[in-house]
This record gives C-alpha cells, structure tokens and sequence, in this order.
C-alpha cells in the first residue's frame, strides 16, 4: 500500500512523537506509539500485499493470488530485494500452470532476487527442472535436481523429487 522508503518516514515520526510523549510523562502513550510503529517496520520487511497473496495461494486460489500480485504496480522499485524475489516465485507458481516459458522466467528471476527459505529455493529449483524436462533439456533439469535435493533438508520435497528422477531416466 505505501512505498518501502514511506513506511520508514511514518515509523520514524511514530517513534519521534513517543519519544516526545515520554518526555511529558505519558508512559502508556508512549508504549502504545512505540508497538504502532513496530508494524511499519514489519512491513518493510515484510510487504502486505505479498502476504496477502500467500494467503490467497495458501488456498489453492491462483486468481485472487494474481488479483493481489497486480496491485503491485513497480516491483522493482516498491520492494525490497527478497520481496522482489518472492514476487517472482509467486508469479512463477501461478505461470506453471498456463504458460512454462514466462513461469521458466520468473523462477530464474526469483532465484536471482534470492529467497530466505531454503524450501523454497528448492521448490523453484524444481520447478525449473520439471519445465526443463518438459523443454527436453535433460542435463540441465538433473543439475537442478540434484540442488533442489541438496536444499531439501526436511525431505518435503523427496517424493517429487524421486518422481521427476525416474521420468528422466525416460527420456
């Protein structure tokens, strides 16, 4: 809703006018300031739109996970170096579905953005594999088989993983 750099300004003035209301004695008020402008802070870090469309992908809705990612006029400009790569992924995930050569895109963007979950850097890596393979592309898509397997440490992934595995031998 608001630009990355606003959400700083607004949390500053917050703390500013705390910091104030210390002065004078009311605690209560100043505490309260202080929480009020933690969450601007949170959501520099962590953008509302996207965690609305997590929400929307979370329920297997791509369509109300793509309304919200279009209310995202500028991402480069609007988010923050790991929320521009989960934009990415997000875009990624609904793309695989329909069209493999723009979703092929914005996984290796994402990948490039970087994202802080190892899991999910192993689910694009996938992702990428599996588009690989469909593309004939048979040593790249075992390359990154083999990374997506290394950053799968909780086996989450290992049954699709040994899945795309023997579709390969296939090929």
């Amino acid at each position: 809703m608001f630009n990355k750099n606003l959400k700083l300004v607004i949390a500053a003035l917050i703390i500013v006018y705390a910091v104030y209301q210390f002065v004078e004695g009311n605690i209560g008020n100043g505490i309260s300031l202080l929480l009020l402008s933690s969450i601007f802070i949170f959501l520099y870090y962590r953008n509302e739109i996207i965690l609305l469309a997590f929400l929307r992908m979370r329920k297997q809705d791509l369509a109300g996970t793509k309304k919200w990612l279009d209310k995202i006029k500028n991402p480069d400009a609007a988010l923050t170096k790991k929320q521009n790569g989960y934009y990415n992924y997000l875009n990624g995930i609904i793309f695989s579905q329909t069209n493999l050569t723009q979703a092929e895109k914005y996984f290796k963007k994402a990948l490039k953005f970087g994202l802080n979950m190892d899991y999910d850097v192993a689910m694009a890596k996938l992702s990428l594999a599996g588009i690989a393979m469909q593309k004939r592309r048979k040593r790249e898509a075992t390359t990154l088989l083999n990374e997506a397997k290394k950053l799968d440490k909780q086996n989450m992934l290992a049954e699709q993983i040994k899945m795309m595995q023997q579709q390969l031998k296939k090929i």
